[in-house]
């Protein structure tokens, strides 16, 4: 298999005029970009790393991350991208647990690396004048001598380390090889049916594993990846028109964005014909929405992880809504009940249990950086244990419900927030909801919905909505709180341990209106 630096120079030679790169006035064909990536990829091994070692980077998406993100394929140099917004011991903890021997960052995210012991050790080259820097990042731009034209890394090398976000306890590195994340790239282009000279918005951050797919499915297909720094959705919608983007890769909230901008009716989007997203389950509201507003010819829900890219794809969305269709090309997967301790142990049809993933699949990891406590928990047997619940329907497509530690145990009852939050975001007056399990004294758990209405409504109401669907008695929310934003983490997953603890602004208006008007709807 070709490592991910020849890949590149793939697209140089079949494609060299095609526009690659853009970012703000910023615009670079194949041809003129691989040199630049070959400047910064001879600087690096200037500052000392070689074949092997880590790089740290703390960048939005800009055009000098991407270019890092190549240059580092083409010395072996395994990047470590990191979340801009990382806090000091975040970074700390990651710079230390990598090994990085060098951190490029930019103003942003100049505190962090600036208050952290472990980042003062090593070359820092920052941006945009970021102060503590030790050198600059033209000063990687490396042109005396004679540049290293062909990659030299393999593909059974470290390409990268993700660190995973991690909901409870410390970040888990991620490493992944090359030839893992060729594969997965491959599948994705295969997935979405992309073709030659594809266009994509590059809005999902480089150091998440739907960032870095788009990327490097782009230069597989030889086609366009428009940075964006920060999501701003009118700069989205203008990107959209301006450049003709024919494909979109998001997580559910930031298309929520794009259809409430004021722009949108407005923007000509008839070049955009597949649709894509992953990180989080899409509201069934939300799936009809877009497809009214962009009628795409493809729509696929892709479910993956760092870990495993691929688990499942279902090429028609709204066919199905909530389904995760079925394994990859490159996957294999089981529900095993959610006790398991083996991947033999099988959960029935219809059966919420665990989500497993084969790891001889060739998008897999072959198991985390340096912590062994975490493969023991996760590994067996040869199968990845994703933490996510699930079920097969009797047609063989995937359900997944939500996380195992998300799961809500009320009165000796299962209960999944996802079957709930399908069921209210139906409703024309909900914008956005999510169901967690608060602590109560007799339920164990009470099953309570976190709203945020996009018209007046009140608990009675969507109590009612509940009650003529046809979600089960006892999955009903018992209570009804009205928020002004939906907690969510960078990427968009609902941040569910920030309302079981409070962590959300109410809409006070919404909830006063719904206690005076039904002060006795959540007291069954």
């Amino acid at each position: 298999m070709l490592d991910l630096g020849r890949t590149f120079l793939q697209s140089v030679e079949r494609s060299p005029n095609a526009l690659a790169l853009v970012d703000g006035d910023l615009r670079l064909t194949y041809a003129g970009w691989q040199p630049l990536i070959a400047q910064v990829a001879e600087g690096l091994r200037a500052l000392g790393l070689a074949r092997g070692d880590r790089l740290l980077v703390v960048l939005q998406n800009r055009w000098e991350m991407a270019t890092l993100h190549w240059a580092c394929q083409f010395a072996g140099i395994v990047i470590v991208p990191l979340n801009w917004r990382a806090k000091p011991e975040e970074l700390d903890y990651c710079v230390t647990d990598s090994g990085a021997k060098a951190i490029v960052y930019e103003e942003v995210s100049a505190q962090a690396v600036v208050e952290s012991p472990a980042a003062q050790r090593v070359p820092r080259i920052g941006l945009d004048d970021a102060p503590g820097r030790t050198a600059t990042f033209d000063s990687l731009r490396v042109t005396a001598g004679t540049p290293h034209d062909v990659a030299c890394a393999e593909a059974d090398d470290y390409s990268l380390i993700l660190y995973t976000s991690g909901t409870t306890g410390k970040a888990k590195g991620v490493p992944r090889r090359h030839r893992h994340e060729r594969a997965a790239a491959l599948a994705h282009v295969a997935q979405n049916f992309y073709r030659h000279g594809e266009r994509t918005l590059g809005v999902m951050p480089l150091y998440h594993t739907m960032g870095v797919r788009s990327l490097l499915a782009m230069a597989l297909v030889d086609g366009l990846f428009v940075c964006v720094r920060r999501w701003n959705a009118p700069l989205a919608l203008d990107s959209i028109a301006q450049y003709q983007l024919t494909c979109l890769y998001l997580v559910p909230t930031l298309y929520h964005d794009l259809l409430a901008a004021p722009g949108f009716a407005d923007t000509d989007t008839s070049s955009v014909r597949k649709l894509g997203f992953a990180g989080a389950p899409m509201s069934d509201g939300l799936l009809q929405r877009l497809s009214k507003a962009f009628e795409p010819d493809l729509f696929v829900n892709h479910y993956g992880s760092s870990e495993v890219y691929t688990f499942s794809i279902d090429q028609d969305a709204t066919k199905k809504p909530g389904s995760a269709g079925r394994a990859g090309i490159n996957a294999r997967l089981r529900v095993v009940k959610l006790d398991a301790h083996s991947p033999d142990e099988l959960a029935a049809v219809g059966e919420e249990g665990q989500i497993i993933a084969d790891l001889r699949g060739d998008e897999a990891f072959e198991g985390y950086w340096n912590r062994p406590d975490a493969d023991a928990k996760s590994l067996r047997h040869g199968w990845y244990f994703t933490g996510d619940t699930g079920f097969f329907d009797a047609d063989g497509d995937l359900y997944v419900s939500g996380r195992v530690d998300d799961m809500i145990i009320s009165g000796g009852e299962n209960i999944s927030p996802v079957d709930i939050e399908s069921v209210l975001s139906l409703h024309p007056c909900v914008e956005e909801v999510a169901v967690a399990g608060v602590k109560d004294e007799r339920w164990g758990q009470r099953v309570v919905a976190f709203v945020k209405a996009r018209e007046p409504v009140d608990a009675a109401t969507l109590d009612n909505w509940c009650r003529v669907s046809d979600l089960v008695n006892f999955k009903r929310p018992r209570d009804y709180v009205f928020v002004q934003e939906i907690p969510k983490s960078p990427v968009g997953k609902i941040l569910r341990r920030k309302l079981q603890s409070g962590e959300y602004e109410r809409d006070e208006a919404a909830s006063s209106t719904a206690a005076a008007r039904h002060p006795e709807t959540t007291k069954e």
